[in-house]
């Protein structure tokens, strides 16, 4: 077995960490309080070529892998987890749905513009009454002639509202000749007449994320909007989500590296009875405890990526890296604020925004509840 990274997988890794330090920490602290979208960073992460990473260069990627896309959104992350969630929602989950299942056209007509970086994309799955059981959606498609129309409303989209966000990738569920009950995915553009961005949520944490829900009132596309085979939207909508949990799982290694690092610091730093509190191994095993939980879970997200990269079932695997890792930056933030003590508390120390940003984690892309219920179907 051999756990080293490739050349190209440590340069990768190096150019978003360095970037990362010099154009997002400055500005990440002020982005969670202000709300701001940081649409400069977003295009310069776009030129860098962060969310084409694992699509072939004739699609607007750089022909690298997975293994190096998971490694980039972790280095992101450690310094701000909405960005992180950017790539993963980008290119994890809608730019993957239209490598895999578009056909030519629109592979060139929107997947090239997303790996890029020139447009972002969103994925429309939740609905009020269909969370953890997505085959309850409710938002409905019929064929008129040429065009599909589509009805309903979809909640907690990210990126929508994004002024790049170009389509978002939804499902919706239609009827079949014989009358049978089928989901089916569609591409609709934003600007498309009769769908709209609705309001945009007031959220806890990762407020530089945009989070908003979305109506489609007798919106009319194109039949050509139609993505992937008939009857099976759901079906591909859920093999793209088990690359989002690997994704998940990155950002929450990320998150939890950073956690440790202010902890160690910190704690190496802040005196009390004469000496670092680090000294004390109330607060020492605490930190033992957070690197070697962040080793266990990168090393668990690798291994998914590294299977799919391999074509190898990874349905498990990833379903392990996004519960292990959420939970476990959870609580390594919790950790690292309780070392802070009350100065954890106060919004000038980074650790605050990192606890407030680390409980979403348990809930994206699956929750904790759904991760143990794939893993106990798939035993």
């Amino acid at each position: 077995m051999d756990f080293s990274l490739t050349e190209e997988q440590q340069m990768i890794r190096r150019m978003c960490r360095e970037f990362a330090e010099e154009y997002i920490a400055p500005r990440a602290e002020e982005m969670d309080r202000t709300g701001g979208y940081p649409y400069d960073i977003i295009a310069r992460m776009g030129e860098l070529g962060m969310m084409g990473i694992p699509f072939p260069e004739e699609y607007g990627g750089s022909g690298g892998d997975w293994v190096s896309m998971h490694l980039c959104i972790e280095e992101i992350s450690r310094v701000d987890a909405a960005l992180g969630a950017l790539l993963d929602v980008t290119t994890s989950v809608v730019a993957q749905e239209l490598y895999v299942f578009g056909t030519e056209d629109q592979k060139r007509r929107w997947l090239v513009p997303m790996a890029k970086g020139q447009e972002i994309g969103a994925f429309g799955l939740t609905e009020p009454e269909a969370g953890s059981d997505a085959g309850a959606t409710r938002t409905t498609a019929v064929l008129d002639g040429d065009q599909w129309v589509i009805n309903g409303a979809k909640q907690f989209i990210t990126n929508i509202g994004l002024e790049n966000a170009s389509i978002i990738i939804t499902t919706a569920r239609c009827k079949r000749a014989n009358g049978k009950d089928v989901i089916n995915t569609f591409i609709v553009p934003k600007g498309t007449p009769g769908f709209s961005v609705g309001k945009k949520y007031d959220k806890l944490g990762w407020m530089s994320s945009a989070t908003n829900e979305v109506v489609f009132e007798d919106c009319r596309i194109p039949r050509d909007c139609l993505l992937g085979e008939e009857g099976k939207g759901l079906a591909q909508h859920l093999a793209v989500l088990d690359t989002g949990r690997i994704s998940i799982g990155a950002v929450s290694v990320g998150l939890a590296q950073a956690c440790f690092e202010a902890a160690l610091k910190y704690a190496r730093e802040r005196q009390q009875f004469g000496r670092p509190i680090y000294d004390f191994q109330a607060v020492s095993f605490k930190i033992a405890d957070m690197a070697m939980h962040i080793e266990l879970a990168r090393n668990m997200y690798l291994k998914a990526a590294w299977l799919k990269d391999k074509g190898l079932s990874h349905v498990l695997e990833a379903a392990y890296a996004k519960l292990f890792a959420s939970e476990m930056a959870e609580r390594v933030a919790s950790d690292a604020l309780q070392i802070h003590g009350g100065y954890g508390y106060m919004n000038e120390y980074p650790v605050s925004r990192y606890y407030k940003g680390a409980k979403l984690l348990q809930i994206v892309e699956g929750t904790s509840e759904i991760q143990r219920l794939v893993i106990a179907r798939n035993l």
